[in-house]
């Protein structure tokens, strides 16, 4: 038998032992199975506070078996799993994407929603979650208490996630940044430069705005950046002697939080290539 813990800052503490269930999201209520009252007692529901709005309402079930906690993703935006498992090397790190089903290690595992919190208008930091599965003991499983009298709680749809208009100067340089992550080549993938940028925004859309100007990319990168991260751990807001080798965290968190994605990347070199027309060499 298993003991599962989830927790969180501003969170109630949800303890489950075998044979439960663990709903929780956005808003989670409408995921709950109200024509099985037998099932409905082993589900808890846990409606997480301050969830910025382009948040799933449903993010994700927590299972706990005899011996396997299995958790399974509902959540449609960016979301990691790191863990700590009995191999040489350390940790694990996993990008969950909707419909996943996963194994939990047993001791932490740390569930970190990218720009999951909201802590201001249109600012966001990530949200992170741990369960921690261990062995059981007698203490009772505590539950959620209902969510205060006059806290609006925000049921509606799931709003988009903040992004970058694509086709924009800006998407464009996203994607070159980006462009090594999407690749998946290199272990350790080196960011292009604001030269390289450049020829690669020509190459790609055959104008490349201003940005043979170094300082026009320097921008475009840190608008990129504010959007990327929250205002509390985006690099060029970091105090001074804090920020190092920014160019390569902001080229990783834009493929994490999929500003760009890798489809984008092919359908813009598929553009290019169509608009050179066929190679005469060929």
């Amino acid at each position: 038998m298993l003991r599962v813990t989830l927790r969180g800052a501003g969170l109630p503490t949800v303890t489950l032992g075998t044979g439960e269930r663990l709903v929780f999201g956005r808003a989670p209520h409408h995921a709950t199975v109200a024509d099985d009252p037998e099932r409905a007692l082993d589900v808890t529901v846990l409606e997480l506070p301050r969830c910025a709005p382009h948040v799933s309402r449903l993010l994700g079930a927590l299972e706990v078996g005899e011996e396997i906690a299995r958790l399974r993703w509902h959540g449609a935006g960016e979301t990691q799993v790191a863990s700590l498992f009995d191999a040489p090397g350390g940790a694990r790190r996993v990008t969950l994407v909707e419909g996943m089903s996963l194994l939990l290690d047993e001791g932490e595992n740390h569930l970190v929603v990218l720009r999951g919190r909201e802590v201001g208008p249109d600012t966001w930091e990530d949200l992170t979650l741990v369960v921690e599965v261990s062995t059981p003991s007698e203490q009772r499983a505590p539950r959620p208490g209902p969510a205060p009298d006059g806290l609006a709680r925000d049921e509606g749809a799931t709003a988009p996630s903040p992004g970058l208009v694509p086709r924009t100067r800006e998407w464009y340089v996203a994607l070159a940044l980006a462009e090594p992550w999407l690749v998946g080549t290199d272990d350790y993938p080196r960011p292009p430069t604001n030269r390289e940028v450049y020829e690669r925004v020509l190459r790609w859309h055959g104008y490349a705005w201003n940005l043979e100007r170094s300082q026009r990319v320097d921008d475009a990168i840190k608008a990129i950046s504010a959007l990327a991260f929250s205002s509390r751990d985006d690099p060029f807001r970091a105090p001074a002697g804090r920020a190092s080798n920014v160019r390569f965290a902001v080229g990783r968190r834009t493929a994490e939080v999929r500003l760009v994605t890798a489809d984008d990347l092919a359908e813009v070199e598929r553009t290019a290539r169509a608009r050179r027309g066929p190679d005469p060499s060929a």
